[in-house]
């Protein structure tokens, strides 16, 4: 087999409020897990997982990258004013322009944002898209809703981004029906509808273990627990439905479960107690060539 590796990728942070964060959970409860603001914001991770397997790099993710104006950045607390990505790309010794494939779950601002330059180089006129040399990956069906939001998610597509994908020449939709046999096999993706319709999971396969791209299905570690959702979610009932499918499909196996927006842990395994709760264990703050 391939041999693979997955590394975590820091992006630009954010804060938002926490009871949205946390749907139907108490005040009482969620602050025991992630500590708020004196405005009532938690602390989120826009965290993007690298893969490489066969001389290939793919980025799964951009995060909210720092393209916002001030005025909307202070609104969604992006404080870093530079491409912490790209910065964090770098520092694992690799450009933005050697990336070959950007893989997007779905394309809310905060995990497609990262594919703008910052908004002091938007203010220059520079517009383009950023990893030139990459294709970019999105399924069919969160494409449509980009194309063609609700007005419930309006607000989280960033106005221009599927023209600016269509005419980079390098958009790659993925259907539904071709999961399979992505990068010499090793990649395969999986479909959730419960947060937003379409949403695409990258399943990465090692000679050891698997990792899985959760991205909203499983924000964090917080959100590891059946019934706990955001109010975010366009169907709260279907993301239970769809953790607890994932869940069955792969506890038990070697496995790892990679977070997008947990403040503090990139990935962990998962496990079933005696009471039949599903909890977070071996929990990791980084993965630097992670081989799986």
């Amino acid at each position: 087999m391939t041999a693979v590796s997955i590394s975590s990728v820091c992006g630009n942070s954010q804060w938002l409020d926490g009871g949205s964060m946390f749907g139907n959970v108490p005040r009482s409860v969620w602050t025991k897990w992630l500590a708020p603001d004196p405005a009532g914001r938690i602390k989120l991770m826009c965290r993007a997982m690298l893969i490489e397997v066969g001389g290939k790099k793919v980025l799964c993710e951009t995060g909210i990258g720092a393209f916002f104006d001030p005025k909307m950045a202070d609104r969604f607390g992006v404080s870093e004013s530079s491409h912490v990505l790209l910065e964090s790309l770098l520092g694992l010794g690799i450009d933005h322009t050697e990336i070959d494939a950007v893989i997007l779950s779905h394309l809310h601002f905060d995990h497609a944002g990262g594919l703008l330059p910052t908004f002091a180089e938007i203010s220059q006129g520079n517009t383009a898209l950023l990893f030139p040399n990459a294709d970019y990956y999105v399924g069919a069906v969160a494409w449509e809703r980009a194309c063609n939001p609700h007005p419930r998610d309006r607000a989280s597509f960033i106005p221009g981004m599927t023209e600016k994908l269509k005419q980079s020449g390098r958009l790659k939709i993925i259907n539904p029906a071709a999961l399979d046999g992505y990068f010499g096999g090793s990649v395969s993706f999986r479909f959730t509808d419960g947060h937003t319709p379409g949403q695409m999971h990258t399943v990465v396969k090692g000679a050891n273990t698997s990792a899985i791209f959760a991205g909203d299905l499983i924000p964090g570690t917080s959100w590891v627990h059946l019934p706990v959702t955001m109010g975010y979610d366009r169907y709260p009932e279907l993301v239970i439905d769809e953790k607890n499918c994932l869940y069955n499909d792969f506890v038990g196996k070697d496995f790892l479960l990679f977070y997008t927006h947990d403040p503090k842990f990139a990935a962990s395994g998962i496990e079933k107690d005696d009471a039949g709760k599903y909890l977070p264990i071996n929990m990791m703050t980084e993965l630097k060539h992670f081989q799986l």
